[in-house]
C-alpha cells in the first residue's frame, strides 16, 4: 500500500467512493511513511497512530454506507502546532508553553475539517511561536528538507511542507505571516495558498495581528481548491472573518488563462538578486501561461522596499508574545527570537503607526496594480534551500529571514491571496517556486492560474526518494 501515500486527496476520495482502497488502508500507509521518515526530516512534534486509526475506521463504515461524513472524509491531514487542536496540547515550538492544561478547543479551520470527516495523523513542527522563515526551535529542533537533508525546510510551516512532500499525508494547514506557507512549499517542492486574510478564520488571534493568515499545504492546486471549500467557512470566534465564499473554490478551476491579463516581475524592478537557475525556472512558467493564451508582460508593481514597515509589525507582534514572561522563563526560548522581541520592545506606538502608513500605502498601490493586471508573478524565492539550522544563508550578508524573503511578505501587509507552484529544479536537484498573486477576494483566481500551470506540465516536479538523503 506503500503507492497511496503519492496520491492527492481527490485521488484518494476517488478511490474510497468506488471502493478500490479504504481510509484505514490508506492512513496506515501514512502513518509508517510518517514514522520513517521522522528519524531523518523530523516534519512531526506528535504522530498520533492510534487516534488516526480509530478516526480512519469510523470514516471506512461511512464510506461502506454510502454515507461519507463530508468532502476529504478519511483523508489524512496534519497541522501545524500554531493551531489549536482538541486533545492534546498545541506546545508553538515553544519550552516556555506548558501541556497540562485542558486542550478542548479546536482552531475554526481544524474545527471545520473535522467536520468533513479528515483524519488528523499528527502536528507538525514550527520555529517557537513562528517567528522566522526556517523550521527549527528549542522545544522539537531542526526540521529537514526531503531532497536533501543536509538543507532546511524552509519555514515557519516546515514540517508540514515536509510532512506533504515526504507523503505523510497529503493535505497539511499551515500559517502564513509573512511567506510561511510559501516559503517552506517552494523549498520542499509543494503547492501552498495565503489566502486572503479573513477569508480561513482563525481562533485565537495571532499576535502577529491582520499579518497572519491560515493556508493548505498541498500536492497540487486540486487539493488545495478542495481544502479551501473545507476551511473557507465561517466561524464566529473571528471577529475579522469574511462572509461566506460565493461559490466552491473548485468551480471554474480548469477554466484556463486565456484573456487574462499576467505581469511578470523577475526581480521586482532590480530590487532583488535571483538566482539563475531559478529565474530560468520561473520563467518557463510564465511561457506556459502566455502559451495558453495569457497577454503576459514583463513589468513591476511600484512599490519601495517595505521590509522596515514590516519588522517594525512583526517584530513587535513578537514583543507581545513574550511580554508578560517572567525573565527566567524568556531564557528558555530561541536566542534569535528573544533579539527581535527586544527589538520589538523598543518601538513606540508612533513607529507601529508610521508601519501602517506604509502598509496602507502599499495596498493603495497594489489595488491600482490590479486594476490593470488580473495576476502578479514572481519567484516565490530567489534562492533554493540552504544549510539546515541557520536563519540566513551563510555569507550572503543577511543577518534576519527578512533579508532573503522579498517576494514573500509584501503580500502579507497588504493581505492579497497568493500561491507557491512548483516549477523545477536547480542543478542540485532542490525545488523552485513561481509565486502567482492576484488583487484581494480573489482567490478562486489565484488557484485557476495555478491550475493552468499544472495543465501545461510547468508545475510540479519529482517527489523525493523514500529515503531521503
Amino acid at each position: 500500500m506503500t503507492q497511496l501515500t503519492e496520491l492527492t486527496a481527490v485521488q484518494l476520495v476517488d478511490g474510497y467512493r468506488k471502493g478500490e482502497f479504504s481510509p484505514v488502508d490508506a492512513v496506515r500507509a501514512v502513518l509508517r511513511r510518517a514514522e520513517e521518515t521522522q528519524p531523518s526530516l523530523n516534519a512531526f512534534v506528535r504522530i498520533e497512530a492510534e487516534q488516526a486509526l480509530a478516526q480512519a475506521g469510523l470514516s471506512a463504515s461511512r464510506w461502506r454506507r454510502g454515507e461519507p461524513l463530508g468532502l476529504v472524509d478519511g483523508v489524512p491531514v496534519s497541522v501545524k502546532d500554531l493551531l489549536l487542536m482538541r486533545g492534546g496540547p498545541t506546545l508553538r515550538g515553544s519550552k516556555t508553553i506548558g501541556a497540562d492544561r485542558a486542550w478542548d478547543e479546536d482552531a475554526p479551520s481544524v474545527a471545520r475539517l473535522r467536520e468533513h470527516g479528515a483524519v488528523f495523523v499528527g502536528r507538525t513542527t514550527t520555529p517557537e511561536f513562528g517567528w522566522k522563515g526556517v523550521t527549527d526551535s528549542p522545544l522539537s529542533g531542526v526540521t529537514r528538507n526531503p531532497y536533501d537533508t543536509s538543507r532546511t525546510s524552509g519555514g515557519s510551516s516546515g514540517g508540514s511542507a515536509v510532512a506533504v512532500a515526504a507523503g505523510a499525508g497529503p493535505l497539511s494547514l499551515g500559517t502564513d505571516g509573512g511567506g510561511s506557507v510559501r516559503i517552506p512549499a517552494a523549498f520542499c517542492g509543494i503547492f501552498a495558498l495565503k489566502p486572503t486574510y479573513g477569508r480561513v478564520p482563525l481562533y485565537p488571534a495571532s499576535p502577529f495581528g491582520t499579518l497572519a493568515h491560515v493556508g493548505p499545504m498541498t500536492r497540487d492546486a486540486a487539493d488545495a481548491a478542495l481544502m479551501m471549500d473545507v476551511i473557507a467557512a465561517p466561524d464566529a470566534r473571528d471577529w475579522s472573518q469574511l462572509g461566506p465564499a460565493h461559490e466552491s473554490f473548485r468551480a471554474g478551476l480548469d477554466a484556463g488563462v486565456r484573456g487574462l491579463r499576467v505581469a511578470y516581475s523577475p526581480s521586482l524592478g532590480g530590487q532583488v538578486a535571483v538566482r539563475p537557475a531559478v529565474a530560468a525556472a520561473v520563467r518557463r512558467a510564465v511561457e506556459s501561461l502566455a502559451a495558453q493564451g495569457a497577454y503576459v508582460e514583463e513589468t513591476d508593481p511600484d512599490f519601495p522596499e517595505p521590509v522596515a514597515a514590516f519588522e517594525t509589525l512583526w517584530f513587535s507582534g513578537a514583543a507581545r508574545v513574550v511580554q508578560h514572561m517572567p525573565p527566567a522563563r524568556r531564557e528558555l526560548l530561541d536566542p534569535g527570537l528573544r533579539e527581535v522581541c527586544g527589538q520589538g520592545a523598543r518601538y513606540s506606538a508612533l513607529d507601529y503607526l508610521a508601519a501602517v502608513d506604509v502598509r496602507m500605502d502599499l495596498g493603495r498601490r497594489m489595488g491600482l496594480f490590479h486594476a490593470t493586471y488580473d495576476l502578479l508573478v514572481t519567484p516565490t524565492l530567489p534562492i533554493t534551500a540552504f544549510a539546515a539550522g541557520m536563519e540566513a544563508p551563510r555569507g550572503a550578508g543577511y543577518r534576519r529571514w527578512t533579508g532573503w524573503t522579498p517576494f514573500t511578505y509584501p503580500f502579507n501587509l497588504t493581505q492579497q491571496p497568493a500561491a507557491t507552484v512548483p516549477c523545477g529544479t536547480d542543478a542540485d536537484g532542490l525545488p523552485v517556486g513561481v509565486q502567482i498573486v492576484a488583487a484581494r477576494h480573489a482567490d478562486a483566481l489565484v488557484l485557476r492560474a495555478a491550475q493552468a500551470v499544472y495543465s501545461a506540465g510547468a508545475g510540479g516536479i519529482a517527489p523525493p526518494a523514500p529515503s531521503p538523503r
